[in-house]
């Protein structure tokens, strides 16, 4: 194994900086849960939430919180991502794979419109567009 150089070591800090940043709270308003139960973590949620954390940076937004949680009890759905937003119900997604993260990421996050396909916990039929 090669020794890191000082560069590497302040590469690896920013990065973990970055990383602990998007787990504080304060003066966030999304939430973002994603189940990592191990039938989740089976089905590929730690792909998914890689996937997530590395679009909300590329598309900039400081405004989210990501947490991980155990089963959410969508078992048969996994992998989970429960997105609460201010102005839009909280919604549960299942089945999300790398490109579902992605597009949760820019169609819910950024854009505000449910990404309806994946909705697994449904918010009422008035606010799901057909």
């Amino acid at each position: 194994m090669s020794k890191m150089t000082l560069e590497d070591l302040r590469k690896l800090r920013e990065a973990k900086k970055l990383e602990a940043s998007q787990r504080d709270t304060e003066g966030k308003e999304t939430l973002v849960i994603v189940g990592m139960g191990t039938c989740g973590i089976a089905a590929g949620a730690k792909e998914a939430l890689d996937v997530m954390l590395e679009e909300l940076k590329k598309v900039g937004n400081d405004n989210v919180i990501i947490r991980q949680a155990g089963c959410m009890g969508l078992c048969h759905v996994e992998p989970t991502i429960e997105v609460r937003t201010p102005g839009m119900p909280d919604t549960i997604y299942g089945k999300v794979d790398a490109k579902v993260a992605k597009e949760i990421v820019h169609q819910h996050i950024v854009d505000g419109q449910l990404v309806n396909e994946h909705v697994y916990d449904k918010p009422a039929a008035d606010i799901i567009k057909q």
